[in-house]
């Protein structure tokens, strides 16, 4: 932004009035080299106004041509940059806007100048017992640690501290406009903070309400949007008439026609169909809600305390609906049914059934990779594939076989093993998944525990050979067994003990100076996943390392289940293309191939 104004000539003032524009005390005006007084045209300022530079240029959003300027407006206490158009602009108030924006069409656009006077929004419980203060350059992940931690108060404490000393700089404070963003047909935008660059620009379009909230790099609001109290990753989606509040939105999330409240949604989540509901919850990304669901809309104590959890791939059928307080462990599938008590699903990549007719859950383990192969390949293609993030603060993790999935599938295979030891008749029955009394049933336990081999092998040597080629790896060293999942990036339970350890001793003492942490963390993770994969193996093979004998073993098998994965992508494919049902709407195989991916 233009940093260099000056005070307006006698000249200048004089033509700006015969042109309509009113001013409490001109001297309080001040405007760029290159500014042009002709481009100013029936507005008013107040207080303290600065204006970049002004020429006879067009501001153009599609159709939309607007000439550079301010035209029927009011600004009051606002610093301007170069080239804006401004157009009917009811109220613009207390804001730092960027260059090259265009703001059209917008009844008002007021922020407080004072960052105790913004409010908190409360994620993850309505009770606001995680509530957080978002900041302009705040990731999800940091959004997560702020809300998850709170047994470390000196932690939390810290990052408050942390948000406002980002508060109190130019940067860091509410109503901040960046450069090259759209903002037209909205009615009312308080405490807005919108990130936005050539690069990556972002649009606000034909909402209704907008307060309290920070959006990241090439985010886009459009079409009815009702939000309060939020933080948005970068290229999030609001649309179509959803209504947020006391959120946090990972980076490449769409979110539109449903409701949102009191949640924190780790990056690439999908919710965009009517009625689709989501309170009090955590969903750690990579996720898609269908239509109809009423996700954490029953609460089981006597306040709205509940919370409900969700590891990464998290996908609920139509009109599913839950009650607080239920867990899910990663990648798993939910029938569509009313789900009658809280759950804690504790095997992945799992299918989960409410059988009415036999009055029991039921579980499949490992149900994605036996039956569904083509879309477990396909997420881990489609996330990274959709990944249009110029800056990428927030680092991802997309591959569905992670440590943290890995790691969650040596625990699914422990209760296994148990289970399918003390079953009878045949029958596999779990226990704690459900707050009630009838029974759980795992479905194709046996197959389920091997398809978890594979899943590790495959995993395992996926990772190491990508390294190592097909030699031996190195002896590796004790690996982290603990990961949590950081906004998306995974992290050691160690790596993020310190991490907590440095902030409360003060060697960590700014959001910045964090990020820089979780980015040399990030640099050393691929090093971290392959000590990971050799001590996966090392459990499987039951030796404390690798001999050329395993190795060789290994290498046969992961050969084998490369063929079955192919296998098994084209015949789970194979389903819907030879689906008499799917074909039927088509004309000729020629149009339903130009039709269907």
């Amino acid at each position: 932004m233009n940093k260099h104004y000056r005070n307006l000539t006698s000249e200048e003032v004089s033509l700006l009035e015969r042109q309509g524009n009113r001013a409490g005390d001109w001297t309080r005006v001040r405007v760029a080299d290159g500014f042009c007084p002709e481009c100013m045209v029936g507005s008013s300022f107040d207080g303290d106004v600065a204006l970049g530079v002004i020429a006879p240029g067009r501001r153009t959003d599609g159709d939309l041509a607007l000439r550079e300027g301010v035209y029927n407006s009011v600004l009051a206490d606002c610093m301007v940059g170069d080239h804006p158009a401004i157009h009917n602009v009811r109220m613009l108030s207390n804001y730092h806007v960027g260059d090259n924006v265009l703001l059209f069409n917008i009844d008002e656009m007021t922020c407080t100048d004072d960052p105790h006077n913004v409010a908190w929004l409360e994620p993850m419980n309505e009770n606001g017992g995680r509530r957080l203060l978002p900041a302009s350059g705040m990731t999800v992940g940091d959004a997560y640690m702020w809300a998850r931690y709170r047994g470390h108060s000196a932690f939390t404490k810290k990052l408050e501290q942390f948000t406002y000393d980002l508060l109190s700089t130019d940067e860091g404070r509410y109503g901040r406009i960046g450069d090259c963003c759209t903002i037209k047909n909205t009615q009312s935008l308080h405490n807005i903070t919108v990130r936005s660059s050539s690069d990556d620009p972002s649009r606000i379009d034909s909402c209704i309400a907008l307060s309290d909230g920070v959006m990241g790099f090439g985010c886009t609001l459009e079409y009815g949007v009702i939000a309060a109290r939020f933080l948005l990753g970068e290229h999030v989606h609001l649309e179509f008439g959803l209504r947020l509040n006391d959120t946090v939105v990972g980076d490449n999330s769409t979110l539109a026609r449903c409701e949102v409240g009191s949640s924190l949604i780790f990056p690439a989540h999908e919710q965009h169909h009517n009625n689709s509901f989501l309170i009090a919850a955590l969903v750690m990304g990579q996720s898609n809600v269908a239509a109809g669901g009423t996700i954490g809309s029953n609460h089981n104590s006597r306040t709205a305390d509940g919370e409900l959890a969700a590891g990464r791939g998290f996908w609920p059928g139509l009109c599913c609906s839950f009650k607080h307080s239920s867990r899910f462990a990663s990648y798993s599938l939910l029938a569509k049914a009313d789900y009658p008590a809280e759950l804690d699903i504790k095997l992945p990549f799992a299918l989960v059934n409410n059988n009415i007719g036999k009055d029991r859950l039921e579980v499949m383990p490992a149900y994605w990779w036996m039956y569904n192969m083509y879309a477990l390949d396909r997420n881990s293609r489609k996330f990274a594939k959709r990944d249009k993030r110029c800056y990428k603060a927030q680092h991802i993790e997309f591959d569905t076989l992670a440590p943290d999935t890995a790691e969650e599938i040596l625990a699914g295979m422990e209760l296994l093993c148990g289970w399918i030891a003390d079953a009878k008749d045949g029958t596999v029955y779990a226990y704690g998944m459900e707050n009630s009394k009838r029974p759980t049933v795992i479905l194709k336990a046996a197959e389920g525990l091997k398809a978890y081999e594979d899943m590790l092998v495959y995993y395992a040597m996926n990772r190491l050979t990508a390294t190592y080629g097909e030699a031996l790896p190195p002896i590796q060293p004790k690996a982290e067994r603990e990961w949590v999942n950081i906004g998306g990036q995974l992290v050691g339970r160690t790596d993020m003990e310190q991490i907590i350890a440095d902030v409360e001793s003060g060697v960590i003492g700014s959001w910045q100076q964090l990020h820089e942490r979780m980015d040399t963390l990030w640099q050393a993770y691929p090093t971290l996943v392959c000590a990971h994969a050799y001590n996966v193996l090392c459990t499987l093979s039951g030796t404390p390392t690798l001999d050329e004998d395993a190795w060789q073993r290994f290498r046969t098998r992961h050969s084998e289940i490369q063929d079955y994965v192919e296998r098994q992508k084209t015949a789970s494919r194979k389903k819907d293309d030879e689906n008499p049902y799917r074909r039927m709407t088509f004309w000729d195989d020629a149009e339903r191939d130009a039709v269907i991916e």
